[in-house]
């Protein structure tokens, strides 16, 4: 259902040009209609926006946690905008971490910044969207280094609802199988396309639109595709 909240996200996704039309190729080499950069945000108010957009989300599905990790590099400024609008919105002052794409070499060393997690924490991943679920294979191993913690839940923009690396299963669906972590979606492409819909001057998009769901998107997975 596209509730005020999706329409509000959708609207401020695109007013900052991050959700954009035309024609893309996504990481997993899948050629697209709509593309989410959210290396667009770039602008105080577009990153307070972002982080309140995800703290609502965190603070209404009642998740206990004890750290949020952003993936390197897209996750990084999401995860410090996340914690940032918990601790301002609802006065949760939750540590934050993330990743370097290479570990260093030189002072404190090693491959994280900012809170080193401990055994017996639970951390929540927040990221910007799931196509076919390769930044979270990548994602686990260097979270499972950190050593004896549970991560049961992510947080991202956009919840593509495709088909991952198994036929018949959205990347979604992999990921909760694999590795236990329950997805949540600030929108759908089933809200993007429900607003286009909508929404005037989109008409030579919406066939786009419906036959790129059709070859890759499915009727339902974890996160209410």
């Amino acid at each position: 259902m596209l509730t005020e909240q999706k329409k509000q996200f959708i609207e401020f996704m695109m007013q900052a040009d991050v959700l954009r039309f035309g024609d893309f190729v996504t990481k997993s080499g899948r050629s697209t209609p709509y593309f989410v950069n959210t290396g667009n945000y770039r602008t105080g108010a577009q990153i307070a926006g972002l982080g309140r957009f995800y703290a609502d989300m965190v603070h209404e599905t009642g998740c206990s946690f004890d750290a949020l990790f952003g993936p390197a590099y897209k996750g990084i400024p999401l995860v410090t905008a996340c914690a940032g609008a918990l601790y301002t919105a609802y006065g949760e002052d939750k540590p934050y971490f993330f990743n370097r794409k290479e570990a260093k070499d030189h002072g404190e060393g090693g491959s994280l910044v900012g809170y080193k997690p401990k055994d017996g924490d639970r951390v929540i991943i927040i990221e910007d969207v799931i196509t076919a679920g390769t930044a979270v294979r990548e994602t686990m191993p260097v979270l499972k280094a950190c050593g004896d913690i549970s991560c049961r839940e992510m947080f991202i923009s956009v919840n593509r609802c495709e088909v991952g690396q198994t036929p018949g299963k959205t990347a979604v669906m992999e990921v909760q199988e694999a590795f236990g972590i329950r997805v949540h979606a600030l929108v759908t492409v089933r809200d993007i396309r429900a607003w286009l819909s909508a929404h005037g001057g989109y008409e030579a998009l919406l066939p786009k639109m419906d036959a790129y769901m059709k070859k890759y998107c499915l009727e339902g997975d974890a996160a209410e595709c």
